[in-house]
């Protein structure tokens, strides 16, 4: 059998190959703690099981609205205003199964073959390969850990082309934490504005930030501009909902009347029962909320503490997401010569899992996260900072 071009050079998602690798070592008996994990560790809350539960009971178990139910299309458009003032109604929203698939979609009927994306690195594993399935090219923009992973207008003007259609945004970023600046984020919105080029900004870990900071969105630039601005968030990391695949995008009416069309021949609605469990967490009470995000933030200082004290690396302090992003490349060698093999040797003789960084453009780093109890990320630094400390003795 003939599989597409397209298809068979996808490569399988790096995060998603630890964790099985992972799990295996697991089943044959290994005490494994695994660091690579991309989803709060905490249930969902009993109100919006709940409100599947009574979905299903009712019968709500038929097809909707390929967009989703109106209802729904409200309590997202609802969440945007209330935190961020967006100005947005039911016409600017529309529903994906998760946001991988709403970001999936807005490539799919926004690129044309041998437009240009950029795509400032560290970046989500996702972008560059949905990107590429459209037959468009992924730009990289390297921001390294000296500039804090940040991009400015001057790095992506360097890589601006007559092709350069769009441009991907990620804050809080994964898989660094790092969160950009109100000014940072107009500055960039600005420069994209004048290149007549559209921003893709995905928000989705918007409410789990730390030390007072607030995330700053791009909705007061959609609510100007919306040709230029697409937004991104969904249910998954808020609300501990990750197999629920719920996502939502804000967009201009043509953009979701495409994506509509594109759903409608392809996956049709978002499943009927998460869609009204969306509804209760968008509507319902945030305590679990701020719970969670502390828990967070504790974790978040555990894991501070821990990789400042390991030789030789060097890791920006992440302000929000689930992660943080070390460089650890000064230890390679003999034992390791990148995030790849160093991975693996961890996996091997520490019995820790976390993910490679060059599955996020940036392979000097490695992706940690600290969505784990206390006392199991605390052992598994630990045994990365012995690791890492005999490594050190070794060179």
């Amino acid at each position: 059998m003939k599989i597409s071009r397209n298809t068979a050079r996808l490569k399988p998602s790096a995060t998603m190959a630890v964790s099985a690798r992972a799990r295996e070592l697991k089943a044959k008996g290994r005490n494994i703690l695994n660091l690579s994990v991309g989803e709060p560790d905490f249930p969902t809350p009993e109100h919006i099981c709940a409100a599947a539960r009574e979905a299903a009971d009712a019968g709500f178990t038929h097809y909707t609205p390929v967009p989703g139910i109106p209802e729904l299309l409200d309590a997202a458009a609802g969440y945007l205003n209330r935190f961020y003032d967006a100005g947005a109604s039911r016409e600017n929203i529309i529903t994906g199964n998760g946001g991988k698939h709403c970001i999936y979609n807005i490539f799919a009927c926004l690129l044309d073959p041998g437009d240009e994306v950029l795509v400032p690195a560290p970046y989500w594993v996702s972008y560059p390969p949905m990107v590429e399935l459209t037959g468009a090219k992924a730009v990289v923009v390297a921001a390294p850990a000296e500039k804090n992973f940040k991009v400015d207008p001057d790095m992506l003007e360097a890589h601006l082309s007559p092709r350069t259609r769009m441009l991907i945004l990620n804050s809080p970023s994964n898989p660094t934490g790092v969160c950009s600046t109100r000014e940072e984020l107009d500055a960039l919105a600005s420069w994209a504005v004048d290149k007549k080029l559209i921003v893709l900004s995905d928000e989705i870990y918007d409410r789990l930030t730390y030390g007072g900071l607030q995330a700053q969105s791009l909705c007061s630039w959609w609510k100007r501009f919306p040709e230029h601005f697409v937004i991104v968030n969904g249910v998954s990391k808020t609300f501990a909902m990750t197999g629920w695949r719920v996502g939502y995008t804000l967009a201009a009416p043509e953009l979701i009347k495409a994506i509509n069309r594109l759903m409608g021949q392809s996956t049709s609605n978002v499943c009927s029962i998460a869609q009204k469990a969306a509804v209760a967490a968008l509507n319902g009470d945030y305590s679990f909320v701020e719970s969670m995000r502390a828990a967070f933030e504790r974790r978040r200082d555990i894991t501070l503490r821990a990789v400042s004290g390991w030789p030789d690396v060097f890791c920006p302090e992440p302000h929000g997401g689930i992660y943080c992003f070390p460089d650890v490349h000064r230890h390679y060698g003999a034992a390791f010569s990148d995030s790849v093999s160093f991975c693996s040797y961890l996996l091997d003789e520490a019995g820790v899992a976390v993910v490679p960084g060059a599955a996020f453009g940036d392979d000097r780093c490695v992706r940690i996260s600290y969505a784990v109890s206390d006392d199991i990320l605390s052992e598994a630094l630990e045994k990365i900072g012995g690791v890492l400390a005999r490594n050190a003795v070794s060179r």
